[in-house]
């Protein structure tokens, strides 16, 4: 690798014989080929794994919740399942936190949504929602002094 000195105005090149000419470049960019399709499938494929254990489940949960998208109600069901599977109650109800929360901005369109798709599912192996809880208001929360009396 070249490098330039500037000493006093004047530009040296200076090459150090102890390091190569060139460097590798490492390339920090990556295409993903997979189709939404192939994606729902492979992670409803890894959920419906029977020998699936808790770290798999929330590994494969900490990945979703890390990429830019909400997951089809499909891969929420399969979750779910692999929650109580692994006999996981309150990771089912963390995943379903972080679903709504994935919605952002468009909470009030797409939650409602996915809970409307995967309420058989939460029937089935008896999950509440978040909501029903009671885990979307605080839980210690004090009321406020001034209007006590």
């Amino acid at each position: 690798m070249f490098r330039a000195l500037r000493i006093l105005g004047s530009t040296k090149n200076i090459i150090n014989s102890s390091q190569p000419a060139c460097i590798k470049v490492r390339q920090m960019s990556k295409v993903s080929t997979e189709s939404d399709e192939e994606f729902d499938a492979r992670y409803e494929a890894f959920f419906n794994n029977p020998s699936i254990d808790g770290w798999d489940v929330r590994k494969a949960m900490n990945d979703i919740c890390g990429m830019d998208l909400v997951p089809e109600p499909k891969i929420v069901t399969a979750a779910l399942k692999a929650c109580r599977r692994v006999n996981d109650y309150a990771l089912a109800v963390r995943f379903l936190e972080a679903v709504k929360f994935k919605c952002g901005g468009k909470v009030q369109e797409i939650y409602p949504y996915i809970l409307h798709e995967i309420k058989p599912t939460l029937d089935e192996l008896g999950i509440d929602t978040p909501e029903k809880l009671g885990y979307d208001k605080p839980e210690l929360a004090l009321s406020n002094v001034f209007e006590m009396h």
